[in-house]
């Protein structure tokens, strides 16, 4: 819990009371001229710094506060073990894909090095064929998880935030298997920060290219729910601290190029936008 300390005062206004865990309480990582990743609570236009990462360090505050125009938010969280995806979560995307959707949730890995945060290129590789965003909801493990009933899911999430599980389309197909095709440097997008209270049964999710609405969806329409979800994974794997759920991406198809912006926007959790960029041994433009 966050004690009843006080933000710092704010060029002379009444301080305010910190926002309660319990609340709807939004946690950045971030930085300042590339400084060591501090974390620090939303607070309007600021950031209220905490002592340390509060999943391992509770809420305790260090009585300065940073504004969000001095701040360059990070990737909320650097996953300690795994990024676990949900593929054909949403049956109108697996219609779009052709798929008859799977008969248990269809599980997959992205690897760590694979996570970059807002503003951070996606850099497209010199390979063959389309890349596409698949927008999602993110669930971020709070503690060790094992074997987890569903009716107990709560007790293991720390929050959520917004996913870009980039793809390299026709590599997956060419490949027969996803690990190369989803598994790129980049290709995990995770931000802006992590919120820790919301509602995650019905939200909007919304994904744009240059401006361009390209996949509109709710949570709602999960095929499998966020609490069948860990209770599966959570059979299949021991889920760590920071480990991340990708709970599936809506209906939707286009991919994007360098030179584009793709744009997530989650009801209630905000927006993650990322630019696109050829690597530098992908010679077309």
């Amino acid at each position: 819990m966050i004690g009843r300390e006080r933000c710092p005062d704010r060029k002379g206004k009444t301080p305010r009371a910190i926002p309660r865990y319990g609340e709807d309480v939004k946690v950045a990582r971030f930085s300042q001229s590339g400084s060591e990743p501090r974390f620090g609570i939303v607070d309007g236009d600021d950031l209220v710094v905490l002592a340390g990462d509060p999943m391992f360090h509770g809420w305790d505050t260090t009585g300065e506060r940073v504004s969000l125009a001095d701040a360059q938010l990070l990737a909320p969280v650097i996953p300690r073990s795994k990024v676990i995806c949900v593929g054909m979560n949403y049956a109108a995307h697996a219609k779009d894909m052709a798929h008859e959707g799977p008969d248990n949730p269809l599980i997959f890995l992205k690897p760590n090095t694979a996570v970059v945060g807002p503003g951070d290129p996606i850099v497209i590789p010199p390979i063959e064929g389309r890349i596409v965003h698949e927008g999602e909801l993110a669930v971020v493990i709070g503690s060790v998880a094992k074997r987890v009933k569903k009716e107990d899911w709560k007790s293991v999430v720390f929050g959520y935030t917004i996913a870009n599980d980039v793809s390299a389309r026709d590599v997956m197909f060419a490949d027969g298997q996803w690990a190369r095709a989803k598994g790129y440097d980049t290709f995990c997008p995770l931000g802006p920060w992590i919120d820790t209270e919301i509602d995650p049964s019905d939200l909007l999710i919304e994904t744009f290219v240059a401006g361009e609405p390209r996949r509109t969806g709710s949570t709602s329409d999960l095929v499998y729910s966020i609490p069948e979800i860990i209770e599966f994974c959570s059979d299949v794997w021991t889920l760590l601290p920071g480990d991340v759920i990708l709970t599936g991406t809506p209906s939707g198809l286009g991919g994007f190029v360098a030179g584009q912006d793709v744009e997530i926007r989650i009801q209630g959790i905000g927006s993650l936008v990322n630019p696109a960029v050829n690597r530098d041994d992908r010679t077309d433009s």
